[in-house]
C-alpha cells in the first residue's frame, strides 16, 4: 500500500501523525481514503473535483501531472506540497 505524507499544517487533523499508508491506486483514491480516515482532510487538499491551485503531488520524487487521475503504484510515497511557480523575466 502507498505511503502517504502529511504536510506539516494538515498533521493536526490527523492526530500529529506525519505519514499514513493507505490503500488506493490513484491519487483520488488516496485522498478519499485520507478523508474517510481523517473526516475533513478533503477539503483541504481538494476544490471542487480537483487538486486546490498551489498544491502539487509528488509520487516517487517524481511530480505527478495527472492531477486527481494520477496513478499510484503499490508501495509509492506520496507528499502533497505547495506548487513552486518560476520567477519573472
Amino acid at each position: 500500500m502507498p505511503t502517504v505524507f502529511i504536510p506539516a499544517a494538515l498533521r493536526p487533523m490527523t492526530h500529529g501523525q506525519d505519514s499514513v499508508t493507505l490503500d488506493g491506486a490513484t491519487v483520488r483514491e488516496l485522498i478519499n481514503a485520507l478523508d474517510q480516515r481523517y473526516p475533513g482532510i478533503k477539503a483541504k487538499l481538494c476544490q471542487a473535483d480537483t487538486l486546490r491551485p498551489g498544491l502539487a503531488v509528488i509520487i516517487d520524487a517524481q511530480l505527478a501531472r495527472g492531477g486527481l487521475g494520477a496513478d499510484v503504484p503499490e508501495n509509492s510515497e506520496v507528499h502533497f506540497i505547495p506548487a513552486i511557480g518560476g520567477g519573472s523575466g
